[in-house]
């Protein structure tokens, strides 16, 4: 077993070098963001083609006849492609042709270099085969190919961040379409083993990619990325007790990581659901769940804003996580008062900082069974207004708050500002208390960021899972005494990691100052005899 996962890290760790070489192709040419775009939007034609390839050429099995192999201008070619058509739409929810899939591109993008094993990028650059515009018509035949179908919403516009016309991408045709075909030329050779079930190296890999991106995209990374312990954190709080989930929920989900992490603690998730405001990271999140190998019946993906606009209105969710966007504006108008999410709190969070309007939308969709876990600034642990009468509502009259987390600062890309979790459920196996745990000083410190390891990820989860006591890191805060501290949940309240100063001995600072004194006295003296045989006045 130790050998086989040996052997999984060594190919993925390659696959991950593979993937950073291509980006390098593009680096210098774009920003962060839209070179992962494209490196991305790549990635997926890649997987999409190979999951094609496989599930053909296992309908054809029975004849013996592999997908490469079909003649596409035959009447028996099409009548083929039309029986795989119609049973690759209803089980992977879109079709490609033999000649569109990833290879058959990148093998015409070689032109007449196609039959070399290795070619130079030099080499390419003056035998490639104008492509540009057979890859164009491929991504929207791939779109097309599924109106009209149940897979239709999953895959509408999902390119459309792919711009082959970009200058970005060079001056001229002829520059586009040599970076496009060494970045295709250099794609098809990575394996991605599709076919070892055991395996999820793409997934991972692209996963791995997102946070490479978004560690250099600086104060948006965090729209669309949330640190991997951190989701971990989040996951495993979810989870704890349950083996399956019937849903998982996230209302800013952006690029989808937080809701495929949750499904990696428990054996099966039935479906995932989410909304994200920005498109190009809403198309991202459609890629990064069909790169996970989840059906596309099972994810629901809106796009919209989520407090303006929620799209899942009526539902209830067995798991709620989010990493809302940090005390962001919204509208907070007054027409809020009598929607359902925020009336029964007697006020709307402020204009300026909607995090609690975030807290409020998603206990909305919240099931009674359910466990929901967002990160949130620290400010909602204090902040008086709209916010503490909120907070008091949640504690005192529903008793939904089970605990507080503190995590470490700048540990979120954009941002060095502290965090928490707060974890809140409808049916608490624990009303008496609110557990607090103080994990802000356990870390590892970076160059640009400080990060969670593995055992304080593990020091977090067993504290809350076991709601363990201890000194300095973690207290079962009684309902009272929050009462008492006027409902502010400010964490140093009730963690106490103050450190006593060494007892300072007064007589033997005493005794060093008369020491110092009589020191001085005698320097001083020594000063006045050089003085006076220079004949200059001495110093004070």
């Amino acid at each position: 077993m130790t050998n086989g996962l040996n052997g999984q890290n060594g190919h993925k760790k390659k696959l991950e070098t593979q993937l950073w070489n291509i980006a390098d192709s593009l680096r210098g040419k774009m920003n962060a963001d839209e070179f992962r775009d494209y490196c991305l939007g790549f990635i997926f034609y890649k997987y999409l083609s190979e999951r094609q390839y496989i599930y053909a050429n296992g309908v054809l099995a029975e004849d013996g006849i592999d997908f490469l192999e079909i003649d596409e201008s035959s009447e028996e070619g099409q009548e083929y492609l039309e029986a795989i058509k119609e049973e690759s739409i209803a089980e992977l929810g879109y079709f490609l042709k033999p000649s569109e899939l990833f290879s058959s591109l990148a093998k015409r993008a070689l032109g007449n270099q196609a039959d070399k094993d290795e070619i130079s990028d030099e080499e390419l650059e003056k035998s490639s085969i104008f492509i540009l515009g057979d890859l164009t018509d491929v991504l929207n035949n791939i779109e097309r190919s599924t109106m009209g179908k149940e897979s239709e919403e999953d895959f509408d516009h999902l390119f459309e961040d792919l711009d082959l016309n970009s200058t970005k991408l060079g001056r001229t045709p002829k520059a586009k379409n040599a970076l496009i075909a060494k970045i295709l030329v250099h794609l098809d050779k990575i394996d991605f083993r599709l076919g070892d079930t055991e395996s999820d190296v793409l997934g991972d890999a692209y996963e791995y990619l997102i946070g490479q991106f978004a560690s250099g995209a600086g104060k948006k990374a965090g729209e669309f990325y949330t640190p991997q312990q951190v989701s971990k954190v989040l996951a495993k709080i979810v989870t704890t007790g349950k083996e399956r989930l019937k849903s998982v929920y996230d209302p800013t989900c952006g690029s989808g990581s937080l809701l495929l992490r949750v499904a990696r603690e428990v054996e099966s998730v039935g479906d995932f659901y989410g909304q994200e405001m920005n498109r190009t990271t809403y198309n991202l999140a459609r890629m990064n769940m069909i790169l996970h190998g989840v059906h596309y019946r099972n994810f629901d993906l809106r796009q919209e804003d989520t407090l303006e606009n929620p799209q899942h209105e009526g539902m209830r969710f067995e798991a709620v996580v989010a990493n809302p966007p940090f005390s962001a504006q919204w509208s907070a108008n007054k027409l809020f008062e009598s929607d359902d999410r925020f009336s029964q709190y007697g006020k709307l969070a402020p204009v300026s900082k909607a995090d609690f309007a975030f807290v409020q939308h998603m206990l909305h969709h919240l099931d009674e069974n359910g466990i929901m876990a967002v990160v949130l600034p620290h400010g909602v642990l204090f902040r008086g207004g709209a916010e503490g009468h909120i907070r008091q509502y949640l504690i005192k009259e529903r008793n939904w708050l089970d605990a507080v987390i503190g995590l470490p600062a700048n540990i979120f890309y954009g941002t060095s500002i502290p965090t928490c979790i707060l974890v809140l459920k409808k049916c608490r196996e624990s009303p008496e208390d609110v557990l607090f745990i103080d994990a802000s000083a356990y870390f590892e410190k970076a160059t640009n960021q400080n990060l969670l390891r593995a055992q304080d990820v593990d020091k977090i989860i067993s504290t809350y899972r076991q709601r363990i006591e201890e000194d300095k890191y973690s207290y079962r805060a009684p309902l009272a005494e929050i009462e008492e501290n006027n409902f502010n949940l400010n964490i140093p309240r009730y963690v106490d990691t103050f450190e006593e100063e060494e007892e300072i001995d007064l007589a033997a600072v005493a005794a060093k100052l008369r020491q110092c004194d009589q020191d001085m006295a005698g320097i001083d003296q020594t000063i006045q005899a050089f003085c006076d045989e220079l004949g200059i006045d001495a110093p004070l």
